[in-house]
């Protein structure tokens, strides 16, 4: 875009409604009048413009003004572009209102059955109107959305704040170690898990926050651990477990939930993790993720405590 180009289109977007008006009325005192303005200052307006653009775009007719040729050439573009930025602000305006407008969530997979819908019912309650787009994604993926701003809100584990990128713990999420139903912990209330050593692994993949967690948990209790499957999703993970393929650090739930898959507390090391809020820092949220975020930060601790 030339500096040329620019300016005009600068000068024009100032001056766009008081240049139609005149157009329309072929005269500046009822186009004042129909804008509420002071007819000067609509005068001034119309001598910006020209002087801007280099050329006359209105002459005198008796009392009122007619439009030269260069006026009359400008009129569709202006009228186009008059209804194009209307629109543009209608549009921002619908996706920036605190009770209308549109939220960009991430959250982990393992928020998905249940802790993100009751979220969302709650907030949606009072807030009826707020729309949401919803990605389920790794800590890795959500960050980088939030850094680039294609995110507003993400629910990542584990947070750390880093460039562009704001973070707030919420709350902390046992994990536990899953074994199957005949397995020889399964009738232990608790286990150190040095002694899961020898055991084959069920993990998720090495970007998602859970396996640097389930890594660095086996790191301190002395062993690497001896990886059988690799995988996206924290249900197949329990599938696996379930089906005796091996044992998961996991966030802990009910063994109701899926018989088969028994939840073991590990008594060292201290076996958490810490659900945080991400959000990008370069910039303000727009009002309905600010009211959503406000939300989170008061009703979000409780429910995030127990996996869904």
């Amino acid at each position: 875009m030339t500096d040329a180009f620019s300016h005009e289109a600068q000068a024009l977007s100032q001056r766009l409604v008081p240049f139609l008006a005149v157009a329309a009325e072929q005269h500046v005192t009822r186009a004042a009048d129909k804008l509420g303005l002071p007819q000067p200052t609509v005068s001034r307006a119309i001598a910006r413009l020209e002087a801007d653009l280099g050329v006359a775009l209105f002459a005198r007719s008796g009392r009122g003004v007619r439009l030269t040729r260069a006026g009359r050439a400008l009129v569709p573009a202006a009228e186009r572009a008059y209804r194009e930025l209307a629109a543009g602000c209608a549009a921002m305006l619908a996706e920036t209102s605190p009770e209308a407008g549109h939220v960009s969530f991430a959250f982990l997979h393992t928020m998905a059955p249940r802790t993100v819908p009751e979220l969302l019912r709650v907030f949606r309650a009072d807030h009826p109107h707020v729309r949401f787009s919803l990605t389920q994604s790794s800590t890795d993926d959500i960050r980088a959305r939030v850094r680039s701003g294609e995110i507003d809100l993400g629910l990542i584990s584990p947070g750390v704040a880093e460039p562009g990128i704001a973070v707030r713990a919420l709350a902390t999420q046992p994990l536990v170690l899953m074994v199957p139903a005949a397995h020889r912990f399964a009738r232990r209330r608790q286990v150190r898990l040095a002694e899961a050593a020898d055991e084959d692994f069920i993990c998720l993949e090495p970007e998602y926050g859970l396996r640097r967690i389930c890594d660095e948990l086996c790191t301190a209790a002395g062993f690497v651990p001896r990886i059988a499957f690799e995988g996206q999703e924290v249900e197949t993970a329990r599938g696996l477990v379930a089906a005796g393929l091996g044992v998961s650090i996991l966030p802990y739930r009910s063994p109701e939930t899926l018989p088969g898959a028994v939840p073991v507390r590990i008594s060292s090391p201290a076996a958490a993790r810490t659900i945080c809020l991400a959000w990008p820092s370069e910039a303000p949220l727009p009002p309905p993720a600010q009211r959503f975020q406000e939300f989170l930060f008061s009703h979000a601790g409780p429910l995030l405590r127990i996996a869904d």
